[in-house]
């Protein structure tokens, strides 16, 4: 989902413009079914699988009935981990229609759309093209409509132009071929579960950042009062517009922050809720390329990730029980009265009430009615929050607040061990014709899981490595390989977790830095040219707290 990665080599789909007037998927019929679909980095829709999709369908429903029931409004958020424990940082933010991932803040796009029940999502036919690291990505669900249709009326080939890909997709041979570079990648037909039939085809709201009551973005960065959640009589009321694809910039967002879906935190005393006023999605790293052509480099470095006893990481993961509460209490100043009419945006209960975690994280030096504010950005919570969202992440001494995202202290991350190597080479880059290139070679082994991975003492694989990355060899170029470098050093660009382009768990994955893979034909998202990507990028850096302060130190 938030990592979602699309197909290199230029060959991935495009996102399409949409489907032809006599595409299947949008007539009437004796029944309907609802699919839910989430957005990439590069503007196309993955549709969630099945199962998913029926549990959003059932709590949408139980909400609307006990709504008119009791008269409350529809259901705020859906832990989508209920559905798949693979998807357990997930939530769907439903007034809003975004997913937002709790470990990571990343926000992305998402919709409802019906289609007829003797349709491919009526039987559950998914569509699916091999992406680079051997894996299926499918194909959105009125592409997955389309071919269908057009295998059960015996086609041999079909062109998905009219949908708005530049591909041409061959039923006997099984291949998806570029129309333009005639490149071929695998497609396959699979049976999965079939997606819940609907009777309410009117599709939900689906304006992301509008001025409607539902929905209006608020521009501040701190919680929000009760009183403005779900008013237009706010005084901050200005309409603010998702930003799309690569380009999207990193701001801060107004978004209840939920503690990352381990057991010890699964007992709040009140569900975590997300509030809808944040609409930007945060842009993410593309895959990786096929392995690199010989270069003639000219230097050459490696820069290993160490992990000594005395290192900064393992003393983190050997943090005494009460090191949690010494770091809450030298971020944070507790105030001796809360305000009335602030929420506390981790547990989303009113700051004049105790911790929604007081059950769940409890602590013999921290009251659960205790509130304090951050010394730099000064936005308040409760204590007991705070500290359950730190004993829930790396533990390395460092705080980021959750609603401007200001750093406290060094951010380090989970990367496992490797190798980083670093070489120059005279050819250019499409778009800066007036310098070489920087090449970046990531090296990581398969390894035993970590007291701060997902699932320790568990074996993660390392697929797609060694991984090439390019830059531009010019000043800019060169600021953000330092700043890489640093990032590499404080365990920031890799993680293990869950691939959402395979599927697969407990593999390393990209960790919201994102990189170029390859040195040309951009069709993909992965190349050059693209002019903004050495700005986003440095954006990208500076929300994991690495900025040119750090070159010095």
């Amino acid at each position: 989902m938030a990592a979602a990665q699309g197909a290199g080599g230029g060959s991935g789909p495009a996102a399409p413009s949409g489907p032809p007037a006599s595409a299947p998927g949008h007539g009437s019929g004796s029944t309907a079914v609802a699919v839910w679909e989430w957005q990439d980095e590069f503007g196309r829709w993955r549709p969630y699988r099945g199962n998913v999709c029926s549990y959003i369908e059932q709590v949408i429903q139980a909400s609307q009935q006990k709504g008119r029931r009791s008269g409350s409004g529809l259901v705020s958020s859906i832990p989508l981990g209920h559905a798949d424990p693979a998807l357990a940082p997930y939530v769907i933010d439903i007034p809003s229609l975004t997913q937002f991932r709790q470990d990571t803040g990343t926000m992305r796009a998402v919709r409802r759309h019906v289609f007829p029940g003797d349709s491919a999502a009526g039987q559950g036919v998914v569509w699916e093209w091999q992406n680079d690291e051997g894996g299926w990505s499918p194909y959105e669900m009125n592409v997955c409509v389309f071919l269908e249709q057009a295998r059960a009326t015996n086609h041999q080939r079909v062109d998905l132009g009219p949908l708005g890909y530049n591909y041409e997709v061959d039923f006997v041979a099984q291949v998806q071929t570029n129309k333009s570079t005639r490149f071929r990648r695998s497609v396959q037909r699979r049976l999965d579960a079939p997606y819940p039939v609907t009777t309410s085809t009117t599709p939900l709201h689906t304006g992301v950042g509008c001025s409607c009551q539902q929905c209006w973005p608020n521009s501040g960065t701190g919680p929000i009062t009760t009183r403005y959640r779900h008013s237009t009589n706010s005084p901050n009321s200005a309409t603010a517009h998702q930003v799309p694809g690569r380009t999207a910039s990193v701001s801060s967002s107004n978004v209840g922050f939920v503690p990352y879906n381990k057991p010890a935190l699964t007992g709040a005393r009140s569900t975590p809720r997300l509030n809808a006023q944040s609409t930007l999605v945060l842009a993410q790293t593309g895959n990786l390329s096929a392995a690199l052509a010989a270069s003639n480099g000219v230097s050459a470095q490696a820069l290993p990730v160490k992990m000594s006893k005395s290192s900064r990481v393992s003393q983190a993961l050997a943090a005494t029980p009460t090191e949690p509460e010494s770091v809450v209490k030298k971020y944070l100043e507790e105030l001796k009265g809360a305000p009335a009419d602030e929420d506390c945006m981790i547990c989303m209960e009113k700051l004049s009430s105790p911790s929604g975690y007081s059950d769940s994280c409890p602590s013999s030096s921290i009251r659960p009615e205790a509130v304090g504010r951050l010394r730099s950005c000064q936005h308040s919570f409760h204590l007991l929050c705070v500290l359950a969202m730190y004993s829930n992440g790396n533990k390395d001494g460092s705080l980021q607040c959750p609603s401007c995202k200001t750093i406290y202290g060094e951010k380090t991350g989970t990367q496992p061990k490797g190798k980083m190597e670093i070489s120059t080479f005279p050819q250019s880059l499409p778009g800066h014709k007036d310098c070489g290139t920087i090449r970046i070679v990531y090296h990581i082994s398969r390894g035993i899981q970590g007291p701060e991975h997902p699932n320790p003492g568990m074996p993660y694989t390392a697929r797609g490595f060694p991984r090439y990355c390019y830059l531009p060899d010019n000043e800019k170029g060169r600021k953000v390989l330092e700043l890489l470098k640093v990032a590499w050093k404080r365990r920031l660009i890799f993680t293990v977790g869950t691939s959402n382009t395979t599927g697969e768990s407990n593999t390393v994955v990209w960790n919201e830095i994102h990189h170029k893979t390859e040195m040309d034909s951009n069709l993909s998202g992965h190349g050059y040219p693209d002019p903004n990507y050495l700005d986003n990028v440095l954006a990208e850096l500076a929300a994991q707290g690495v900025t040119e302060d750090c070159l010095g130190q």
